[in-house]
């Protein structure tokens, strides 16, 4: 079964269409994961806008579930509005 998403066009899945991006929040302390440049290894930072951002709910819910599955901390997905021009 196909499930049409209205923000991924099939002609060009990597275009911003729509102003929605997901992030991964630790439930421990309410901080926003992010990828530190030094290691690729997780950071924490503050605000969602300096976290990393997922294009998809799907993509951040599979990231979810793999860090939830490891352990040490769980981790819920949070819908961020973003400005369009950002995309």
């Amino acid at each position: 079964m196909h499930c049409w998403a209205p923000g991924i066009v099939p002609a060009r899945p990597l275009e911003c269409t729509q102003a929605e991006r997901y992030v991964l929040q630790r439930l421990s302390n309410g901080s926003y994961v992010s990828i530190r440049p030094d290691d690729q290894g997780l950071g924490d930072v503050s605000e969602p806008t300096s976290a990393y951002l997922f294009h998809t709910h799907e993509a951040a819910q599979r990231a979810a579930g793999e860090l939830n599955r490891l352990g040490g901390d769980d981790f819920d997905v949070v819908k961020v509005a973003w400005p369009i021009a950002l995309c």
